[in-house]
């Protein structure tokens, strides 16, 4: 059994690959000092904070270099690249990839695996807890509490979670817009990943959008790089 770990900003990301079926699941970083096992852990990567002591052996570090796209800059996050070098090797197209997390970050590969650029932007979560810390009478909002149900809501905490997830939602399809206005010629796909994914489907479906839905995109990417190699 394999396991493989994206380590994000909020979150660590595991999978496990092998005998038994694809498995994915996120959870909170461990606390200082103690270590997850990793005698399985084939490959990680990570966009936020490694932990001081115990960390994941360097040997199996996925880094930037190791993505198989063109034209990456030194700077761009090995989490943005993973998904969207993953979605342009399933798409064999031009993608925009909108990884909703506690970041939203929009990546454009184009149909040649040439990075085009992106957007970023504070994701449902960063903007839930930023009305919370910066106002007086605003709750804290735990997004996975909660369910879009009605679009004018007259409770505060589902109004805030109406506002920030449908914020982020025209975010992503303005981008996509600007996208088929600026590169009419090439055939694009939209791609939404992330924590946030299956939150913000929906409201790009009322937008008349049809991205393709890969909650887990980056670790299945990082699982099918040739340095990898789980993956086919």
């Amino acid at each position: 059994m394999a396991r493989l770990l994206l380590i994000g900003n909020s979150r660590w990301h595991w999978a496990e690959a092998g005998s038994a079926p694809w498995r994915c699941w996120h959870e909170l970083p461990p606390q200082a000092g103690i270590a997850p096992c990793w005698e399985e852990l084939q490959a990680w990567a990570a966009v936020g904070p490694t932990p001081a002591l115990a960390a994941p052996p360097a040997h199996a570090q996925i880094q930037l270099a190791d993505v198989p796209l063109q034209g990456l800059p030194s700077w761009l996050g090995v989490d943005r690249a993973l998904v969207g070098w993953g979605a342009w090797r399933q798409q064999g197209a031009g993608v925009l990839v909108a990884d909703a997390g506690t970041a939203l970050s929009l990546t454009r590969i184009d149909g040649a695996g040439c990075f085009g650029g992106g957007r970023i932007s504070a994701g449902v979560q960063l903007q839930l807890r930023s009305l919370h810390g910066s106002t007086a009478q605003l709750p804290a909002v735990e997004p996975l509490a909660l369910q879009l149900q009605q679009a004018w809501p007259r409770d505060t905490e589902a109004a805030m979670l109406q506002g920030c997830a449908r914020s982020v939602a025209a975010a992503i399809a303005q981008a996509w817009r600007d996208l088929l206005v600026s590169e009419p010629s090439e055939p694009w796909t939209l791609w939404l990943t992330g924590g946030d994914a299956t939150l913000l489907h929906p409201l790009l479906v009322e937008q008349q959008l049809e991205p393709v839905l890969a909650p887990d995109l980056a670790l299945q990417a990082l699982a099918a790089l040739p340095a990898v190699g789980l993956l086919a």
